[in-house]
């Protein structure tokens, strides 16, 4: 199986969850998939494949699902709900670090296996770990900024995919190219910066486009009272 069919499979997957969850838990869900995305992605962000001759991450696509709910939860609950899942988020993110580098520094038992696998996985460099976090909190606000902005000039429910890809799209380049600058800038040459940055922003700008029409159908379901709301 190729990584070019599992990128595919794994993205329509997991927008498919993202709208079942949404079917079942209505705006709560959407919130909880954005905080399980930013944990999970920055655990898959260790591992690098080759996707169509572009070396990438395999966090990439559940971080492209935070921008789907984000997107979901903009149209039909508005800015202010879709803020407060971006600080949910940041919210994970640091709670998720703190707690494991807590974890690592317990001095493991002599039957312990774990341990070092742990350590590789979890232990991070604080540099990284900035980047990460800021590219984050400035995509996504941007991402809801321009989303209201289309909105607001385009408020039909047929330009929803001007919306949803409009804020996306220039919002995972600000993500890409902020998260590049800040993480390697000094560590490699600006022309392989310039090149993790292209090919990283190349592969969330697919991602982006392919959840087009999971927007709309969220959008369909909430307007056709489909949406179970959690309690």
């Amino acid at each position: 199986m190729s990584n070019e069919f599992l990128f595919l499979t794994t993205t329509i997957v997991g927008f498919a969850l993202i709208l079942f969850t949404f079917r079942f838990f209505g705006k709560v869900g959407m919130y909880c998939w954005i905080v399980l995305s930013i944990i999970v992605c920055n655990i898959e962000v260790l591992k690098t494949v080759a996707i169509g001759g572009i070396v990438a991450t395999t966090g990439n696509v559940l971080y492209g699902a935070t921008f789907l709910a984000t997107d979901i939860i903009n149209e039909i609950y508005g800015p202010k709900s879709a803020r407060t899942g971006v600080w949910l988020g940041f919210l994970a993110m640091i709670s998720t670090t703190v707690m494991l580098q807590l974890t690592l520094a317990f001095v493991p038992h002599a039957s312990d296996w774990a341990h070092p696998h742990l350590s590789a996985l979890f232990s991070f460099l604080p540099r990284i770990a900035f980047a990460s976090l800021s590219a984050y909190l400035v995509s996504q606000f941007m991402d809801i900024h321009i989303f209201v902005r289309l909105r607001a000039k385009f408020s039909s429910n047929k330009y929803i995919w001007l919306r949803n890809n409009g804020s996306t799209l220039l919002s995972q380049l600000v993500d890409s190219v902020v998260f590049s600058l800040l993480a390697f800038t000094g560590v490699f040459p600006w022309d392989i910066v310039l090149q993790i940055t292209a090919s990283t922003y190349l592969l969330k700008a697919v991602i982006a486009l392919l959840d087009t029409p999971f927007v709309y159908i969220a959008r369909h379901w909430y307007d056709t009272a489909r949406v179970r709301e959690a309690d």
